[in-house]
């Protein structure tokens, strides 16, 4: 079944990459809310709500990818699948995608087990600060990686 933006790509194809155009920009606003606003509380609970949506969008984008979407199929069209060039976009957004989902959770664990509640300034600040822009840089890379895979394999003609 075909998605909903005219594309070549399927419906949860076209879900994820219109999610990652609200991921983003709520990630970002949700660092802002401790670093200009000290919302901490507030902070922990996007990052745990996003956190878990994120979590059910990617198990259901592989559940797809795996068993029901033949992608290749999909981006056969594409003037840059036979030259090799969407299967490396899809390595480079790979690269992203593994290591953000590997940080993102480390990072949400240790905020979990390390930082009191309700949440604010401690011992485990500084790391958290440190490796939660590493994740939050990590996203961005991922969202523009995937991007760019789905103009090469579903849009480019």
């Amino acid at each position: 079944m075909n998605g909903f933006l005219g594309t070549r790509a399927s419906i949860m194809l076209d879900v994820v990459f219109l999610a990652m155009f609200a991921v983003v920009p709520i990630l970002f606003w949700s660092i802002s809310l401790v670093r200009r606003g000290r919302n901490y509380q507030l902070h922990k609970q996007v990052q745990v709500t996003l956190s878990l949506v994120l979590l059910i969008a990617v198990t259901a984008f592989e559940v797809d990818m795996r068993f029901f979407t033949d992608w290749r199929a999909r981006a056969a069209a594409s003037p840059y699948y036979g030259s090799g060039v969407v299967i490396k976009s899809l390595v480079v957004h790979l690269c992203f995608a593994v290591t953000t989902a590997v940080v993102w959770t480390w990072v949400v664990v240790r905020a979990l087990r390390n930082i009191p509640s309700p949440p604010g300034p401690c011992a485990h600040s500084a790391w958290h600060k440190r490796w939660g822009w590493i994740a939050a840089l990590d996203m961005l890379g991922t969202s523009i990686t995937g991007w760019v895979f789905y103009y090469l394999a579903f849009i480019a003609k």
